[in-house]
C-alpha cells in the first residue's frame, strides 16, 4: 500500500477532483491534512510521498526527493495566504500576530515579508484561526491561509489585508512556491518505479484539471462558501508546476531561511526526482 499525502483545500482541486474521478489503483491510498499535518505524517514515515510544505523540504532535505514538475505555487497574488491586520504593517513591531498551525511555509514566509521586508519585529504566536482568544483579547494581525484565508476575506473583519505571494513578488520579482510533491528516500530507493507511476498520474490529473476548471469551481466554490467567479479567479491564478523559474525562486526561499537560520543547508542544491 502505497500512502500518498493530498492538501485538503480547494486549491487542490483541479488535480485532486480528478484524481478521485479517475484513479482508482487498489494499492494507492490518499491521505487528507493540511500542509502541516502532511508534513509530520512525511516526516514521521506514515506517508509516503505527497504535497508537503516547501520549508518541510528544506529542513529535512536528506529524507526527500521532490516530484519534478509539480508544486502548489503562485505568481503574484495567490489570493488565499494573508495577513490580515487591524494596523498596517509597518505599524505590528512588538504587537501580537497569531500565525495559524496549518502551514510551516506561510508562517516562514511571514517573517522574511516582515522582519526582511517590512523591517518589523512583531510577536508571533501560533493557533487556530477561529478559536476564541485568551481573555477576549484579540491579536493585532493573523495570518490565515487556505480556505481559511478564502473565508476571512469574504467576512473582511480586518481593514489591512496583505497578500504575501504579491509582496514576496514584487521584492524579488519570482513565484513563490508554498507546497511541493516530495517523496521519502528509504520509500524511493525499493519503489522507484512505482513512484514514477504515480508522478505521471498526478501530472495528468492536473492537465485534465486545468481543461476543466469551469466545472471543478462548480464543485467546490460551496466549500467556503464562495461565488464561482469569484473562484475561478482564485483557481486560475493558482499554478502547479515546478520550472526553472520556481526552482529559482525555491532556492531564493531557501537561502533565506539557510541565512536566518531556519533550514539546512543541505537543501540547496534542490534534488528532483524525474
Amino acid at each position: 500500500m502505497v500512502r500518498i499525502g493530498m492538501v485538503n483545500y480547494i486549491n487542490t482541486a483541479p488535480i485532486y477532483e480528478i484524481w478521485k474521478e479517475q484513479v482508482h489503483e487498489d494499492n494507492w491510498r490518499i491521505i487528507e491534512g493540511t500542509p502541516s499535518h502532511l508534513n509530520q505524517l512525511l516526516a514521521a514515515g506514515e506517508i509516503d510521498l505527497g504535497f508537503v510544505s516547501s520549508y518541510e523540504y528544506a529542513v529535512r532535505p536528506d529524507r526527500y526527493q521532490i516530484l519534478a514538475d509539480l508544486s502548489i505555487s503562485a505568481t503574484g497574488p495567490v489570493g488565499s495566504v494573508f495577513l490580515f491586520s487591524q494596523t498596517e504593517p509597518e505599524e505590528l513591531s512588538g504587537k501580537s500576530v497569531l500565525m495559524t498551525g496549518q502551514s510551516d511555509t506561510s508562517a516562514c514566509l511571514l517573517k522574511i515579508v516582515l522582519e526582511e521586508f517590512v523591517q518589523v519585529k512583531p510577536d508571533y504566536f501560533r493557533g487556530e484561526v477561529f478559536a476564541e482568544h485568551v481573555e477576549g483579547v484579540e491579536p493585532a494581525a493573523v495570518l490565515a491561509i487556505g480556505d481559511e484565508a478564502l473565508r476571512l476575506r469574504v467576512e473582511k473583519q480586518y481593514p489591512v489585508q496583505l497578500d504575501l505571494a504579491e509582496t514576496w513578488h514584487r521584492q524579488t520579482g519570482l513565484p513563490f512556491v508554498f507546497a511541493v510533491c516530495a517523496v521519502r528516500e528509504k520509500y524511493l530507493q525499493k519503489h522507484a518505479e512505482e513512484v514514477r507511476k504515480i508522478h505521471q498520474t498526478l501530472l495528468t490529473c492536473r492537465a485534465r484539471g486545468l481543461a476543466r476548471l469551469p466545472e471543478i469551481c462548480e464543485r467546490v466554490a460551496r466549500r467556503i462558501p464562495m461565488d464561482c467567479v469569484a473562484c475561478s479567479s482564485y483557481l486560475h491564478a493558482m499554478e502547479y508546476d515546478l520550472q526553472y523559474i520556481k526552482q529559482e525562486a525555491l532556492k531564493e526561499f531557501f537561502t533565506l531561511l539557510i541565512r536566518r537560520g531556519e533550514a539546512d543547508e543541505h537543501s540547496l542544491p534542490l534534488k528532483i526526482f524525474s
